[in-house]
């Protein structure tokens, strides 16, 4: 109960952080994530490191893969582990695009500053 209640409050952290005022929306941080991943993955970004977005696509493989920890013939808990490790995927993505999109707008202000000076 408490582990369904953690993953209802961060879904609902991870709603108001993309509809709130002057964020990033959804879209953008959706669009971001390939940019994201590349960045990471080459060095560029010191944001997030290559462990945690390993971690994320084992999320992804995970959701997506054919065989689970948990099988879904037991159905409450085959679908909830799967449906928990989805909000926590969506929530840390959405999350973490969100700081990548913020991180590429400081660069672009800077260059723009450096340009002008």
């Amino acid at each position: 109960m408490m582990a369904k209640a953690a993953r209802a409050a961060a879904a609902w952290r991870t709603y108001r952080e993309v509809t709130k005022p002057g964020s990033p929306g959804l879209m953008t941080r959706i669009r971001a994530i390939p940019r994201m991943a590349g960045a990471v993955m080459r060095g560029q970004y010191a944001g997030m490191g290559k462990g945690k977005l390993a971690m994320l696509g084992l999320g992804v493989v995970y959701i997506l893969s054919p065989v689970d920890v948990v099988p879904d013939f037991l159905v409450m808990v085959g679908v909830v582990d799967d449906f928990g490790v989805f909000l926590w995927l969506a929530a840390t993505l959405l999350g973490e695009s969100g700081r990548y999109v913020e991180h590429e707008r400081n660069v672009i202000q800077a260059r723009l500053v450096e340009d002008e000076g």
